[in-house]
């Protein structure tokens, strides 16, 4: 958006790109309709001028900090009089008066009449080389003038105007949105319209969805890795990272597993849990009535962790989980305790967690 006569850029965010810090620096030196002759404008970084001081040594930028000028205008008119570095000191003393030619009130123009034709300070600007190169003592008559001087230094400015409109109320918010590979943004509604769709329409691309939906009896680790890899391949981008988002977002619950997403998507009614929930509902549902060993049951509590983790358990888990070989694993302790009944309790187990 061009906005003219944008005199201030505030940063309330870092800014990691050039290009954009670029960009959005390149608004503030537009010309317009109420700053035809604008000289600068005010950045604000709000954090500590970092990054105007990262940008500086990338980018052509040359935003500096505020500061005062290095050398007072008396002290360019003295060294230009004294003939140290004349024709520098003369193109800055050019700039200086341009500038104030642009900053000073009509009050100003009407004193600089006294000293300039007309007040025009620009126009005289304009001159200044030709003016100290072809009559050099009666320019710097003119430039050595104390009350010319003075003039230059205090001379009078427009008042600044603030104006605050009371009467207008900013509402500022921000949405979430997913990218897909193809661009298209979509809102945490959207996204999950897409996804309830996708699942409903496309159980047979993933095995895994099937098991969910019509096999619960064959969920494993997997089927659970299949599902994940298989949904974040898709053009929707369907993460793990991205549905927790969105079911946060749209439905205000937060860590959201993965099998209640693709069950809510089948079926609307389907409630959302966390895993932390659906583990202790299927360890309920395997445990209810069933009576264990105090060695059992410390391997059942080792279990129901990993599962709060993992939504799903395998053989091969015994022998790789610190949790479980450090304790003496599958063939070393942990079956026998379970008088080698282990793999119907994990099948037991799986099942209840994907029902």
């Amino acid at each position: 958006m061009d906005i003219p006569d944008l005199e201030y850029i505030v940063f309330l965010r870092p800014v990691k790109s050039r290009i954009l810090f670029e960009q959005m620096l390149g608004r503030g030196t537009r010309k317009g309709e109420h700053h035809p002759d604008k000289s600068h404008f005010v950045v604000f970084d709000c954090f500590g001028g970092s990054l105007l001081d990262y940008f500086n040594k990338v980018t052509s930028i040359t935003a500096e900090p505020p500061k005062r000028e290095t050398k007072p205008i008396t002290q360019i008119i003295d060294e230009i009089w004294n003939n140290r570095d004349r024709e520098y000191n003369t193109r800055v003393l050019v700039k200086r008066l341009n500038r104030i030619d642009k900053e000073m009130s009509g009050e100003a123009r009407d004193l600089f009449s006294n000293f300039v034709e007309k007040g025009d300070l620009k126009k005289f600007a304009v001159s200044l080389e030709r003016r100290v190169q072809n009559d050099f003592t009666g320019t710097m008559e003119l430039l050595r003038d104390r009350d010319f001087q003075n003039l230059l230094q205090n001379y009078p400015r427009p008042p600044k105007k603030f104006i605050v409109d009371y009467g207008t109320q900013d509402d500022v918010s921000s949405t979430w949105v997913v990218r897909d590979s193809a661009g298209n943004e979509y809102k945490p509604v959207d996204y999950l319209t897409q996804f309830s769709k996708f699942v409903r329409e496309n159980p047979e691309k993933i095995e895994a969805i099937r098991i969910l939906l019509d096999r619960p009896q064959e969920w494993s680790t997997d089927a659970l890795g299949e599902l994940k890899q298989k949904l974040a391949a898709t053009p929707q981008r369907f993460t793990l990272e991205n549905l927790e988002r969105a079911h946060k977002v749209q439905y205000h619950k937060a860590l959201v597993d993965i099998i209640s997403m693709v069950k809510h998507a089948a079926k609307e009614e389907s409630e959302l849990l966390t895993a932390e929930e659906r583990i202790r509902r299927a360890c309920d549902a395997v445990t209810t009535g069933k009576t264990f060993t105090p060695d059992q049951k410390v391997w059942l509590r080792r279990i129901r962790s990993h599962l709060i983790e993992n939504l799903s358990i395998d053989k091969e888990d015994f022998e790789t989980i610190p949790v479980f070989a450090d304790h003496g694993g599958w063939g070393g302790r942990a079956n026998r305790i379970f008088n080698n009944q282990l793999s119907i309790l994990i099948q037991e187990f799986n099942e209840a967690v994907a029902v």
